[in-house]
């Protein structure tokens, strides 16, 4: 029972780490020091105590990734509310069971007396990661016009499903929106390769540039976030 403890300690530490980008000497600390090596680390670089409940919740998460879609659809079967319903279907497209959770979703969207948007951005996701652009563009469009979809990510895979499309100036209008300093940096580093694609590489190198110029002034714990990110927009302004 201990040996599968510290297997689960193990791959709990070194998922953390490969989300937070930590320094590389911390797999030789998880894997040679063995429970020793995990509790070091979750000292230095996980573990306080508001965060114990999510540490927890987490390392449920790696040993049975499914428990919470299964207590969540214990749920549903008991009550099938609309909460109930639209928590599933999250559960679902955390687990990246797109298939799953669209059903879900467009279930809920039948209760008009619901908020529908929180709903459709959802839906908005799923779609998109299972390359159904045609249905992105239909869910964008009906909210496209409230304030809460103006410069979020929402609009950001409404541009991307329009650039697939071919509707190259109307996807060019919506991903532009999430240009905003300091924020959405893997976007806009997606949003400067389409406009290379669309040859105006000043402004792509501009976006590019600030994006650099950005980096250096972030937090430690961004700067492992966006690690691959920074290196990306480097890379590409080695070209020009």
């Amino acid at each position: 029972m201990v040996f599968y403890l510290v297997i689960a300690l193990q791959v709990f530490c070194l998922y953390h780490y490969y989300k937070n980008r930590g320094s590389y000497y911390w797999i030789f600390v998880i894997l040679f020091l063995s429970a020793l090596g995990c509790i070091i680390y979750l000292i230095m670089e996980v573990y306080n105590k508001r965060d114990a409940e999510k540490i927890t919740s987490e390392i449920t998460h790696i040993i049975n990734p499914t428990k919470k879609i299964k207590d969540l659809e214990k749920q549903l079967q008991f009550s099938e509310s609309y909460q109930n319903r639209v928590n599933l279907a999250d559960a679902y497209l955390e687990n990246k069971d797109y298939q799953n959770a669209i059903p879900h979703y467009l279930d809920a969207l039948e209760d008009s007396f619901q908020n529908d948007l929180y709903v459709i951005k959802q839906l908005i996701e799923a779609y998109f990661n299972i390359e159904d652009c045609e249905q992105v563009i239909v869910y964008a469009e009906k909210i496209k016009d409230q304030s809460e979809f103006k410069k979020s990510r929402s609009q950001f895979l409404y541009g991307l499903a329009l650039e697939r499309l071919g509707r190259f100036e109307e996807a060019e209008t919506n991903l532009r929106a999430i240009d905003i300093r300091y924020s959405f940096y893997e976007e806009r580093l997606i949003f400067a390769k389409f406009l290379m694609s669309r040859k105006k590489p000043n402004e792509a190198r501009e976006i590019l540039e600030e994006i650099q110029t950005e980096s250096q002034h972030m937090t430690k714990p961004n700067k492992r976030l966006y690690r691959v990110t920074i290196q990306e927009v480097e890379t590409l302004l080695s070209t020009f």
